[in-house]
């Protein structure tokens, strides 16, 4: 405006400026201001003021002017009385803008979602937001001029002062994070982001944005919560698997042990069957060569004579009958495949009880013929095995055996009434003392069935084997 005006005036003929004939431009709006002037002037006291200024003015001396002079003057006013009526209307829209501007400015300033500060080098809040005044929970004409320390907690003080130094020595973004004084309610832990400013005045001042941090600090307390617990379940399946490798390591000790012991027994059997052949039936056959050589070359034999020497040979033929009998036995009755589990059963436990003196009962339910071969082997072997357990270890005087059908599976159960043992958590995992329990385990498991065993030093021992009627027939893969 003060351009506006200097330029009217210096447009005029001097006898009009001086005259004051151009001060009716002043009457023209009420926005027209100068430096000093603000939107509450009205047209008088702007007149009056020019009024002033004008009288300040040293006279300037008068010319007469024609009456087309005149003319060209009043035209020139005219011209410069719209052009400035066209720039108050102007100026009342930038006006009108301005304001606009500022209230979306005034909205956005203290309605944002952070609170904006202006704080002295001292910490002196200079202006702050509505937001930044709930943060605080103070009315507004309470903070300003009030230092901003006030309402940081103790322990923080430190950390906000330290922030401020940085800020004011520094052009460079400055953070930190304190804990805020709130009435009667827990700390408010907030984060200050500010930078160095110079005002007009060239006065630095620091620009603040304190964001509330409850949620964050939520939400980062729910992550370490669940990080603990991840760390938790990650031990303890840690734990497991460690457990699971070592019983893994375990077992395939034990396995190669077993493997061990199984060569190791088939190959005292193949040096027992050996030695029996070559001790009993060898001579026995030998013997039986040398009687029909001795025959055949004897011209006349008596009668008397030759029945003996028929006897003896028959004899001998016979016990290497019952030799190679025993021995099949052993190696797989026929009786099994022939007539089934029970029959081969009572002749082996028959045979047990007369070479050990163990007094043994035999117990047996119907509905046993759907079990298969594999089935059947399975059992047999079991029984074999536990027999074998009570005769080398038990020192017991009594031995029941009980074969009984339930729910679609087959159950044997062996109990005698020798010393037992201690059941330790590890029996059937890897201990030597127990490897005839895993190899009837083991067996068991082949097929599908179940191996239990019940014993207590002093009270005997209980071996339970259940095995599910209708198995495959896995015979081919069952020693």
């Amino acid at each position: 405006m003060r351009s506006l005006t200097s330029r009217v005036t210096s447009n005029l003929p001097l006898d009009w400026r001086a005259e004051g004939h151009w001060k009716r431009l002043a009457t023209t709006g009420t926005r027209i201001v100068e430096g000093e002037s603000n939107a509450n002037d009205t047209a008088a006291d702007l007149r009056r003021r020019a009024e002033v200024r004008l009288r300040a003015h040293k006279p300037v001396k008068v010319e007469r002017r024609t009456e087309a002079d005149v003319k060209r003057l009043l035209y020139e006013l005219q011209v410069h009385q719209v052009e400035l009526e066209m720039q108050n209307v102007e100026l009342s829209q930038a006006h009108a803008e301005a304001e606009a501007n500022a209230d979306k400015f005034s909205d956005l300033y203290d309605f944002a979602p952070v609170g904006y500060f202006t704080f002295t080098e001292g910490g002196v809040i200079l202006g702050v937001n509505l937001t930044g005044v709930a943060l605080l929970g103070v009315e507004q004409r309470g903070l300003l001029e009030r230092r901003f320390p006030l309402w940081v907690a103790p322990k923080s003080r430190n950390c906000f002062n330290e922030f401020l130094k940085r800020t004011f020595a520094s052009s460079a973004k400055q953070t930190c994070e304190v804990n805020l004084l709130r009435s009667g309610k827990p700390y408010l832990p907030v984060q200050i982001e500010g930078q160095r400013v110079l005002t007009l005045s060239a006065e630095a001042q620091c620009r603040a944005v304190v964001v509330d941090l409850t949620d964050r600090k939520r939400a980062e307390d729910e992550i370490r919560k669940l990080n603990t617990e991840l760390e938790g379940r990650v031990a303890e399946r840690t734990a497991e698997i460690s457990a699971l490798l070592e019983q893994s390591r375990h077992m395939q000790e034990q396995l190669r042990h077993l493997s061990h012991l199984v060569l190791r027994a088939q190959e005292e059997e193949r040096k027992r069957i050996s030695r029996e052949l070559h001790d009993q039936v060898a001579p026995s056959l030998v013997g039986v060569n040398l009687d029909l050589i001795a025959l055949a070359r004897e011209r006349v034999l008596k009668p008397d004579a030759l029945k003996r020497r028929i006897a003896r040979t028959r004899q001998l033929v016979e016990d290497s009958v019952n030799i190679l009998h025993r021995f099949t036995w052993e190696l797989r009755p026929p009786v099994l495949d022939d007539l089934g589990l029970v029959p081969a059963l009572n002749a082996y436990l028959k045979d047990w009880a007369k070479q050990t003196g163990i007094r043994v009962t035999v117990a047996a339910s119907a509905g046993l013929e759907p079990l298969n071969s594999a089935g059947r082997t399975v059992l047999y072997r079991v029984t074999q095995a536990a027999l074998a357990n009570v005769a080398r270890h038990a020192k017991a005087s009594r031995v029941k055996v009980r074969i009984q059908k339930r729910r679609g599976a087959v159950r044997l159960e062996i109990e005698d009434n020798g010393q037992g043992f201690r059941l330790e958590a590890d029996s059937l995992a890897g201990r030597h003392e127990h490897l005839g329990l895993l190899g009837m385990k083991e067996r068991l498991e082949m097929v599908g069935g179940n191996f239990a065993v019940d014993s207590t030093p002093g009270r005997g021992t209980t071996i339970r084997a259940e095995i599910p009627l209708g198995i495959g027939d896995l015979e081919a893969q069952i020693p």
